[in-house]
């Protein structure tokens, strides 16, 4: 009896063990990266919503290759030092071939180190300091504009605002430094005096200190790059000091609607360069898509103000999905090499890979489209809109 009950035990391991791997093979796992709390997870659950959607829909439609896609999420709690050890848990522990992330390129940029440990891509779909692309990570490739895009987009009408002067007031790490370095050349270049360059720490609350400095130069504009939970205390704190220069912010994390909520008036008369036009999705680089998009976040019962983060997430799963596709197998080299072969259609035009960063460990960085928009009365003013 007890040599019968250890084969059936035996027979059930083995069982268990088959069933377990043959659940395994049944989907195909992406790591995915977010700051789902502390000071930006606002737009880090944005994102992972996005992408929640996008895995949705193509599982929907049959998986990839046969086989359902699994985000395996994880939180990098707005810090670099988390987002390189859930990296690593993501890679060593989730096995996954490939990941998105992770929204700040102070996070990003954490993490590069472990993708070239562990020879594993990652898609960025929101971080924009130049150096992300620019410092020889050939696993890495990008969806969103880094602020050298952002600044030679912005150049072709930089003219006609006639900024005689501008200071520059953003985040202290490498997204907000990199926005005033690259946005300051720009303006050299186009004769505009750079003034002063104020910074701030990410989780800080009270800039009041920074702004009473920037109230009393002769700048007439205030470029300002971070997050949109420091924008609206700044934009308040702005008010009660009753600094009345133009006010435009780079980025693209702005979120607009959220702006116009929870700073009220304060955000008014403010300029914003945005990547994604749900307020008139006709704008867009893809109408259908973008409309199709909207109208499922809309079903899921998600604010509004969350779609000029989100979209990010969805067309980044919607990259990855492609180049698994391409390369034929969920294995890390295989993807890596099919991103450079893929091209899809974005929420802010073709999405398509370019090499950046020194020859032999280049980069992939595609070209998205930006946008200029208005807070006017509480309202959003689209460009030919």
């Amino acid at each position: 009896m007890r040599q019968y009950l250890r084969k059936t035990t035996l027979a059930a391991i083995v069982l268990a063990a088959g069933m377990t791997a043959a659940a395994a093979q049944d989907s195909i796992k992406v790591g995915v990266i977010q700051p789902l709390t502390g000071a930006f997870a606002a737009s880090g659950n944005y994102v992972a919503n996005g992408a929640k959607i996008a895995a949705d829909e193509i599982n929907a439609k049959g998986g990839v290759l046969g086989k359902k896609l699994e985000l395996v999420i994880e939180d990098n709690k707005s810090n670099p030092t988390e987002a390189a050890a859930v990296a690593e848990k993501l890679i060593v522990r989730d096995k996954v071939p490939v990941m998105m992330g992770a929204w700040g390129s102070g996070f990003t940029l954490a993490i590069m180190p472990k993708l070239m440990e562990y020879k594993v891509p990652m898609l960025v779909e929101t971080s924009s300091a130049g150096k992300i692309t620019t410092s020889g990570n050939p696993y890495i490739f990008r969806i969103s504009p880094p602020s050298a895009v952002e600044a030679t987009a912005f150049a072709k009408i930089v003219d006609r605002l006639k900024i005689g002067k501008a200071d520059f007031l953003v985040v202290n790490n490498d997204w907000g430094r990199g926005a005033a370095e690259d946005f300051g050349k720009m303006f050299k270049e186009h004769n505009i005096k750079v003034g002063l360059v104020e910074t701030m720490d990410p989780p800080a609350q009270d800039m009041s200190a920074q702004l009473a400095k920037i109230k009393a130069s002769d700048a007439d504009t205030l470029i300002i790059t971070t997050a949109v939970e420091q924008l609206t205390l700044i934009f308040k704190q702005a008010t009660a000091l009753g600094l009345k220069k133009r006010i435009i912010t780079t980025g693209g994390s702005q979120n607009p609607d959220q702006l116009i909520e929870q700073a009220g008036a304060a955000a008014n008369d403010t300029t914003h360069i945005t990547f994604f036009t749900p307020w008139n999705p006709n704008v867009s680089a893809d109408p259908a898509m973008a409309k199709a998009f909207i109208e499922e976040w809309k079903k899921r019962g998600y604010p509004f103000a969350g779609l000029t983060e989100s979209f990010r997430g969805y067309d980044g799963i919607r990259t990855i999905a492609a180049a698994i596709t391409k390369a034929g197998k969920a294995e890390p080299e295989a993807i890596r090499a099919a991103f450079w072969q893929i091209e899809l259609p974005g929420m802010n035009g073709k999405i398509k890979f370019e090499k950046a960063g020194p020859a032999g460990q280049e980069s992939g960085q595609s070209n998205p489209g930006i946008y200029l928009i208005k807070i006017e009365n509480g309202k959003v003013v689209l460009p030919n809109a």
